[in-house]
Formats: structure tokens, sequence, C-alpha cells
């Protein structure tokens, strides 16, 4: 038993594309040789799946995750929205330690922040998407 991670593109049309996970990561680490062209100045909606294998061939889903990711006008990961999505995952966290604070006033803002984070990189799936991506990963025949 093993897991592996696969990575779906979604197209404008709703298709989808599997992105060789070699291929994400060098995106991600900013290699100069890596870009996806026809995806510039775009955001791309994707989805990360772990899969659990045995024998080389997956036998259950233990994750599906959707986000939305940015291209620069190059067909690369559009740096400085990458660096706001960090900055507002941080601010996801709730307060390490309570602040002194009068009366009934809560500390709210990580709620807030979540909020506007699933708002603007994350997204839910259709059925009908979300069944074209699992047999994306099992074959034809399995939903």
């Amino acid at each position: 038993m093993g897991i592996s991670l696969r990575v779906f593109l979604v197209n404008d049309d709703h298709s989808i594309q599997r992105l060789p996970l070699a291929r994400y990561e060098r995106l991600l680490q900013r290699d100069a040789e890596e870009r996806l062209p026809q995806y510039a100045d775009k955001r791309v909606r994707y989805v990360e799946v772990a899969v659990e294998l045995a024998h080389r061939k997956p036998v259950r889903i233990l994750r599906l995750q959707y986000f939305i990711l940015s291209f620069d006008s190059e067909g690369r990961i559009d740096t400085a929205e990458q660096e706001r999505e960090r900055r507002l995952a941080v601010d996801l966290l709730p307060p390490v330690l309570p602040e002194e604070q009068p009366g009934l006033v809560i500390d709210a803002q990580h709620r807030f922040a979540k909020k506007r984070y699933d708002n603007e990189y994350r997204w839910t799936p259709s059925p009908e998407l979300e069944a074209a991506i699992v047999r994306g990963i099992f074959g034809k025949n399995r939903l």
C-alpha cells in the first residue's frame, strides 16, 4: 500500500486534464523552464486528490481538495497571488494566546479570513464534475 497525489486541472468547458505531479511541483517551485502558456493570465480551478494505491493501482480516494491557481502572463504560477494566498492562509489560524479584551468582544478575525480564503481560493464541484474526476482516477467503469 502507498499513497499518491494526483492533480487535475479543470478547463472552462468543465473538462479535466491530469497534470503530472512532477510538472505540478516544478510549477510550484518556479522552474524557469516550466510553464503552461494555455493558462496565461487565467485563474484555473484544480483538484488535488490523495489516492491509496495497491500494487501501483488506485484503490481508494483518501481526500479531494478543490483550489484555484492563478497564472501570470507567461503561464507560470503568479507569485504575487501565491504570496497573497499564503498570507491569507496564515490569517486562518486562531490566536494562540487569548488576548485581554473587555466585555463580550470575540476575536473572529480567523473566521472571516476562512470565508475570504474559501471565496477566493476554493471551489465546489458539481456532482457530474466530481464523477468525471473519479473516473479519471479509477477508469470509466467505476464511480
